[in-house]
């Protein structure tokens, strides 16, 4: 899999905004503005890989990236707070 450079600033401003609305949808997380917004780079990144080899497609173009990236942030940030609270 090859990204080019104008791909990953497109990963990397989505996950920007998309680790900005997880932590307002995610409340209580801890992580702040920045934590949140690595969270959500992250989960731009899972949810581009896994989404659509699950066949979940929604919307097109942008939208359909930013829709994809808060939701695996919401899931990276709950599994985060899963982890947290066990110890």
């Amino acid at each position: 899999m090859h990204i080019s450079n104008q791909g990953i600033l497109v990963v990397l401003f989505i996950g920007l905004v998309a680790g900005w609305l997880a932590g307002k949808i995610v409340r209580g997380t801890g992580f702040g503005l920045i934590g949140d917004i690595l969270v959500g780079i992250a989960g731009a990144l899972v949810a581009n890989l896994l989404l659509p080899k699950l066949g979940i497609h929604i919307g097109t173009g942008v939208i359909r990236e930013i829709i994809n990236a808060v939701i695996g942030a919401v899931i990276l940030l709950l599994v985060v707070r899963l982890v947290r609270g066990r110890r």
